[in-house]
């Protein structure tokens, strides 16, 4: 009887953790799609014959800024993604930035002066050119090679990987795909219902 209550309790508290991520996440998806809107209308009111090329940019722009607003700069990923706005938008760009940011950005020569990255060159273990002197190379030495390869694909790929150890990567990484995923699905939903409206538009 007792181990059916806790097991009860258990499943409770799972549901409720559950219900409360889901609200969670419903929420972050709300503030991005009327974050990501807002600088789409902007945009629209610079320029209301933008060519395709100029539409991409828009959307892409406004999605990675809407999604990086959305973390309130608590990442690193999120301030990179702002701080690179800052050095290059310009124009209906920049003004929907900071609309979307709520906030002035920062002048670019002072941030680019702040925020230069720097490059790490890492020397490479050169091979013995003696015959019958071949470096074996241990199991345990290829697969720190194979990691450090692929950290520092991931650093690329996360913005302002390239500064991170490899633990706050890690958490960085969980965060950004978390927000990309948020990305994704009201995308997909916009495009769905977009759609549906087309065939409705069609049948009348």
């Amino acid at each position: 009887m007792k181990a059916r209550m806790q097991s009860s309790s258990s499943s409770s508290s799972s549901a409720a953790a559950a219900a409360s991520a889901a609200a969670a996440a419903l929420m972050v998806k709300q503030e991005f799609f009327e974050k990501w809107i807002k600088g789409l209308q902007i945009y629209s009111s610079f320029n209301k014959e933008m060519t395709v090329m100029e539409r991409k940019r828009a959307i892409k722009l406004s999605a990675d800024v809407a999604i990086a607003a959305t973390r309130s700069a608590t990442t690193r990923w999120s301030r990179a993604v702002v701080a690179d706005v800052s050095t290059s938008a310009a124009g209906a760009a920049r003004t929907a930035a900071e609309q979307i940011l709520g906030r002035k950005l920062a002048e670019r020569r002072a941030l680019a002066a702040t925020c230069s990255r720097r490059i790490v060159r890492r020397s490479r273990q050169r091979r013995g050119k003696a015959a019958g002197r071949g470096v074996v190379r241990s199991s345990a030495a290829i697969a720190k090679k194979l990691v450090r390869n692929r950290t520092r694909v991931l650093k690329r790929l996360v913005p302002g990987g390239m500064k991170l150890d490899e633990i706050s990567l890690i958490k960085e990484t969980l965060d950004y795909i978390a927000s990309l995923q948020v990305q994704v699905d009201v995308m997909r939903h916009l495009a769905a219902a977009a759609e549906r409206l087309d065939h409705q538009q069609i049948s009348i």
